[in-house]
């Protein structure tokens, strides 16, 4: 008797179709699993000849080959379990009548002991898969039933337990569709808890932040202790645009298969913030293992990644984020497999001047020799650094900005301005697939940052005199085409370019 059932694996964050074969015949009672299982999956063959015997079934004591089909593929995880125990049942005509029904579903789930069907990581982009193949009904533990529902035009059926499926394809007791009123979650994750009307003073730097929003640029705060740097990153997702629901998927595809979602919200629709402590590895943050996992780059897709005390992470770990800053994607490279990650992400890092973070504070007294500043600060490379569009220096906030009563401009008045800019980008780059003036390449600046002959004598000035590379003047064009877009013009203007080289004269001032 043989028997096939679909279900999905993972490469990355993208699913692939898996065919579960089952050959159940004649013979020495056995039982194996062929087609690239690591061990979880081998382990599978104990859950489920228990579930199928505690949910009332008789297992067969005969030969049985269950064959993961791509057998070149590496199968991993315990999400097979629930699709090799269907097949078996099927194998053993216990699904007559649904026989051909059952061909076109998706099977997704680990089982208990019991026959109870516990949730899986990696549903959604399993799902998607399948979706897009051609599949519409899913069959999924109902704890990963929000997540899959999130799909217009799926059926998706919560699967409790072994005998509550049975039921289902033997007439007894249908499962009920499952579905997902998405207007409850995104009307939560319009209210943000920070607030930049809370941050006192700081006015030229919640100006570069708003830039930095406005055209997804990356940022670098120096500035001594207590000065607001981490406060300012902290309230930057909510100047951010609201994600798409494209952006939404993707972000939750990586989450879910990391087992970072969270039940009471099947789609993350606010960006992400990731914070990593500075003792983090390299692996940590870019993804690896032997098999490959996404690190702290690819969990802040569309989003963002702060690095707070940033000359305190080990040189090596910063020096990962080269390629991926440049690129929007990861790629991990093992002997078991090679997989890409996304990470479309705005980086904010802060820093002090110096290791006791005083030097050129007005109210302290630095105690660093030159020494200790110079080793302190060489951990950032140069190229790293001409990665960061703006550079901006965070100063002391006066009393008077402390104890004021008045109220400052709040992140929602903001947000306006920086979705305005972001709707002039969209517009410009439709035809492009970029979303904002930080992803133009050097074929594209020419044609969309022109610059009259002022502007051009004005940065031609600042790249000798402050000795700027390639990339570095690549990025002021950029900048200036943001802070163009914030102001409603369509040239970048003198004014434009002055702003944005001053973004970038603290190169020469703490980096020389």
């Amino acid at each position: 008797m043989l028997s096939n059932v679909y279900s999905r694996g993972l490469a990355g964050i993208d699913g692939f179709p898996v065919t579960v074969e089952t050959d159940i015949s004649n013979g020495m009672p056995a039982f194996d699993i062929v087609g690239l299982p690591d061990a979880a999956v081998k382990e599978a063959k104990e859950r489920v000849r228990s579930a199928i015997k505690n949910t009332g079934f008789k297992f067969p004591a005969r030969r049985i080959i269950i064959n993961l089909a791509p057998a070149a593929q590496r199968k991993e995880g315990s999400g097979y379990d629930l699709p090799m125990a269907v097949s078996i049942l099927s194998a053993m005509d216990r699904f007559t009548a649904d026989g051909n029904y059952i061909k076109k579903c998706v099977f997704l789930g680990e089982l208990s002991l019991d026959g109870t069907v516990n949730g899986i990581n990696g549903v959604l982009p399993m799902v998607i898969s399948a979706y897009r193949e051609g599949f519409t009904e899913m069959f999924v533990p109902a704890e990963n039933a929000d997540e899959a529902a999130v799909i217009d035009g799926v059926n998706v059926y919560p699967v409790k337990s072994l005998e509550d499926l049975c039921n289902h394809f033997e007439g007894n007791k249908k499962i009920p569709r499952h579905t997902v009123d998405l207007t409850e979650y995104f009307a939560r994750s319009a209210a943000s808890v920070l607030d930049f009307c809370d941050v006192k003073g700081q006015e030229n730097v919640k100006r570069a932040l708003e830039i930095a929003a406005a055209g997804n640029h990356n940022v670098l705060l120096i500035g001594s202790p207590g000065t607001g740097k981490t406060m300012l990153a902290q309230r930057m997702p909510s100047i951010l645009p609201d994600l798409t629901f494209d952006e939404a998927l993707e972000v939750t595809k990586v989450h879910s298969i990391a087992g970072l979602l969270s039940k009471d919200e099947p789609l993350i629709l606010k960006r992400p913030f990731r914070s990593p402590h500075h003792t983090i590895s390299a692996v940590g943050l870019s993804g690896g293992g032997t098999v490959p996992r996404s690190g702290e780059l690819s969990l802040a897709h569309n989003g963002i990644l702060f690095l707070d005390e940033l000359p305190e992470f080990s040189r090596s770990t910063l020096e990962i984020m080269r390629q991926p800053l440049e690129d929007g994607v990861v790629t991990i490279s093992r002997v078991n497999a090679t997989l890409t990650y996304p990470c479309n992400i705005m980086l904010i890092a802060s820093m002090n001047p110096c290791k006791c973070g005083y030097l050129g504070d007005t109210r302290r007294q630095c105690t660093c020799t030159p020494a200790q500043i110079n080793r302190y600060r060489s951990k950032i490379s140069g190229p790293l650094l001409d990665r960061i569009d703006i550079q901006v220096e965070v100063p002391n906030v006066d009393y008077d900005d402390l104890s004021s009563t008045a109220n400052g401009e709040t992140s929602a008045d903001v947000k306006k301005r920086v979705n305005r800019a972001r709707k002039v980008q969209l517009e410009r780059y439709r035809d492009l697939s970029i979303y904002s003036n930080s992803q133009l390449d050097a074929g594209m600046l020419q044609k969309y940052c022109p610059l009259d002959d002022e502007s051009n004598a004005m940065l031609k000035a600042a790249f000798d005199n402050l000795g700027l590379s390639a990339r570095a003047h690549g990025r002021i064009l950029k900048v200036a085409r943001t802070i163009a877009d914030l102001e409603g013009s369509e040239n970048i203007k003198a004014a434009h370019i002055a702003e944005a080289i001053q973004y970038r004269s603290l190169d020469r001032k703490y980096f020389e």
